[in-house]
C-alpha cells in the first residue's frame, strides 16, 4: 500500500485557513488587570503633631534642717510614700525646751518688775498732786515702767523663736510625694549648713515641658482663629519602651519668651499619675491631637502618587475604567491623606496595583480588605 504524502505548505495554508475561520470567543485577550481600591471617605481625622519632652515633677524640694542638734530618728523608709505632716526627721530637742522654761522664767521675773513699776508710778503720782515731789520723779516712774513693758515684750518675742526653733526639730513632709535617699544617719550633728537631708517628689500630677518653633505655634493659632481647628488640643505621651500613656493631659502654660538658640517657645502639659508611673526627669515623645472632632474627606495615603505636575490619584469609574485626577492633599495624618480638592465622597482610588495600569484602561477593582 502506497502511503498518502500531503505537501507542507499545503498544511500552513490550511491552519492558516481555519484559524480566520474560527469565531470571536476563541480569540485570545489579556486579561483585565487586578487592582486594589478604596473609597474616598469623610471621617474624623484631628491634625497631630509630634514633639519631644521631658517629664518635670510639679512639686520637688530638698528637706534640709533649720536648727542645730544630733539627729534621734529618721521617720521614713527610702522610696516611700509620705503625707503632708509625716514625720521625717527628728532632732534632740533637750536643748531648746530648756531654753524654754528659761524665757519663760525671765518673763515672769520681768512681769514682778512691772507690778512693781506700776505702784512706784502710781505712788508718785499721788505725791505730784499734794505737790510733795517734783514732776521729773513722776517722770522718772513713768520710764521705769515703761522700760519693764518693753522688756517683757522681748521676752516675749525670743519666746516665740524658741517656740519656732522647738518646732523645727521635728522636720515634716510638706506635701504628699516620694521620699529620696537619706544623706545622714540617726546620731549625726546637723545644722543648716548640713545642706539637703534628703528630697521630696510630688509625682501626681505629673507635667510634662516640651519646645515648639515659634512657626508652628503662629500656624496653630491662625489656623484656631480661623477655625480651621479647634483652639483646644488633647495631650498624648509615649513612653521609653514605646507604649502610649493611657491618660490624655491638657496644656496649662505656654511661656511667654522664645529661645534665640532655639527659636523654640516652652509648654507645659499636665497629666495625671496616680499609679505613679511617670517619673520625675524621664524623656518622653509628646503628641497633640485637637480636642474637637473634625470631618474631613480623606483617603489611604499610598493612593496618592506624585510627578512634576504635582499629586493625583488613579480613580476607577462605574465602568472599571481609570481616570488620572489631580488632588490638592491639605495634610497627612495616622497614614490616611486629607483632601481638600479634586475628589468627592465614595470615588475609588487605586491604593495597590498603580504600576499596571494607565488611564484609560478597564481594570477588574477589588476592595481592599476593612474598606
Amino acid at each position: 500500500m502506497t502511503a498518502l504524502t500531503i505537501p507542507r505548505g499545503s498544511i500552513l495554508a490550511a491552519a492558516f485557513v481555519l484559524t480566520l475561520a474560527l469565531p470571536p470567543a476563541f480569540a485570545q485577550t489579556p486579561p483585565a488587570p487586578a487592582v486594589v481600591v478604596a473609597p474616598a471617605e469623610v471621617s474624623d481625622l484631628r491634625p497631630r503633631i509630634g514633639f519631644s519632652g521631658r517629664l518635670v515633677a510639679v512639686q520637688k524640694v530638698d528637706i534640709r534642717p533649720r536648727v542645730t542638734g544630733f539627729l534621734e530618728e529618721i521617720g521614713f523608709e527610702e522610696g516611700a510614700t509620705v503625707k503632708t505632716g509625716d514625720l521625717l526627721y527628728r532632732i534632740e530637742d533637750n536643748a531648746y525646751r530648756a531654753s524654754i522654761a528659761e524665757i519663760q522664767g525671765a518673763i515672769g521675773s520681768a512681769e514682778a518688775d512691772k507690778r512693781l513699776a506700776e505702784i512706784e508710778r502710781d505712788r508718785k503720782a499721788q505725791l505730784v498732786e499734794r505737790d510733795t515731789i517734783a514732776q521729773s520723779e513722776l517722770d522718772v516712774a513713768d520710764a521705769n515702767l515703761g522700760k519693764t513693758e518693753g522688756e517683757i515684750m522681748r521676752l516675749k518675742g525670743t519666746l516665740d523663736r524658741a517656740n519656732l526653733d522647738l518646732e523645727y526639730t521635728q522636720i515634716t513632709a510638706p506635701f504628699d510625694g516620694i521620699i529620696g535617699l537619706t544623706a545622714v544617719d540617726v546620731g549625726a550633728f546637723i545644722s543648716p549648713e548640713s545642706g539637703a537631708l534628703t528630697s521630696l517628689t510630688r509625682l501626681n500630677p505629673m507635667s510634662v515641658e516640651f519646645p515648639v518653633t515659634t512657626a508652628e505655634l503662629l500656624t496653630y493659632r491662625t489656623q484656631a482663629e480661623a477655625g480651621e481647628r479647634g483652639a483646644d488640643a488633647d495631650v498624648e505621651i509615649i513612653l521609653a519602651n514605646g507604649t502610649k500613656y493611657p491618660l490624655k493631659g491638657k496644656i496649662d502654660f505656654v511661656d511667654a519668651q522664645v529661645n534665640q538658640g532655639t527659636d523654640t517657645v516652652i509648654l507645659r502639659a499636665i497629666f495625671d499619675n496616680p499609679d505613679g508611673i511617670l517619673l520625675d526627669g524621664g524623656l518622653v515623645g509628646v503628641e497633640l491631637e485637637q480636642t474637637d472632632p473634625l470631618l474631613v474627606l480623606n483617603i489611604p495615603q499610598q493612593a496618592v502618587q506624585r510627578d512634576q505636575a504635582g499629586p493625583f490619584v488613579l480613580v476607577v469609574d462605574g465602568e472599571s475604567k481609570v481616570e488620572l485626577r489631580r488632588v490638592d492633599v491639605e495634610r497627612t495624618t495616622n497614614g490616611r491623606s486629607v483632601i481638600r480638592d479634586g475628589l468627592s465622597e465614595g470615588e475609588l482610588v487605586i491604593t495597590d496595583g498603580v504600576n499596571k495600569v494607565r488611564p484609560g484602561i478597564v481594570v477588574d477593582a477589588a476592595t481592599a480588605a476593612g474598606g
